[in-house]
């Protein structure tokens, strides 16, 4: 099945490449769409269907749209679904969010461990047709104060598995994706992938 993917993010598309190897995976720029979708709903089920739907639309392709983010307990879930923008400095990168996120941390007086959790929110849509498939991943951890591995993107670098004894930055492209939030919430859509490709045969 050709699944275009709601994302231009080269990080995120070779991540479901990976996991789902069976599908001809492309993002809107291999097939010339250039959109600009507005992520204005509360939670990652909102959001994810926003994107999936207008890239849907767009297309004429089935598309799977994720959105995904990082929830601190100490934080009170931030920065949640605002993760990827979290830190109010302009043109911030992914080191920049880092660091204020730390920085929040260390400023509310928490002891650690800090427990966090990446959620990940998948949304599949078959244009023309009022079908979609939802699927909800999450990946349990921590956050340490000093970056360790060099893999991955995000707050990967901070976000240490107690039970691998290393952060997802640390991790395989392999390891990471038999864990992780995107990892465990694609394992639920593959099956349901196969199932609508069979009964179309």
């Amino acid at each position: 099945m050709k699944i275009l993917i709601g994302t231009n993010n080269a990080h995120k598309a070779q991540e479901i490449r990976d996991m789902l190897p069976e599908h001809e995976i492309v993002r809107p720029k291999d097939i010339g769409l250039d959109l600009d979708v507005d992520e204005n709903g509360k939670t990652f089920e909102e959001n994810a269907l926003i994107k999936a739907r207008a890239f849907a639309k767009a297309s004429g392709i089935v598309t799977l749209a994720d959105d995904s983010g990082l929830e601190v307990d100490c934080l009170n879930g931030e920065p949640g679904i605002y993760s990827a923008r979290y830190c109010p400095k302009p043109g911030a990168d992914d080191a920049d969010r880092r660091q204020y996120l730390l920085q929040n941390i260390r400023a509310c007086g928490a002891e650690r461990p800090w427990h966090a959790r990446f959620v990940c929110e998948i949304a599949v849509v078959f244009p023309g047709e009022h079908r979609t498939i939802l699927s909800r991943g999450t990946c349990e951890g921590e956050i340490i104060p000093e970056e360790r591995g060099h893999s991955g993107f995000g707050y990967d670098p901070i976000f240490y598995k107690p039970d691998k004894g290393m952060t997802l930055a640390e991790m395989t492209e392999e390891e990471k994706n038999a864990i992780s939030h995107r990892g465990n919430a694609v394992k639920k859509i593959a099956p349901l992938l196969a199932e609508v490709e069979a009964n179309e045969e």
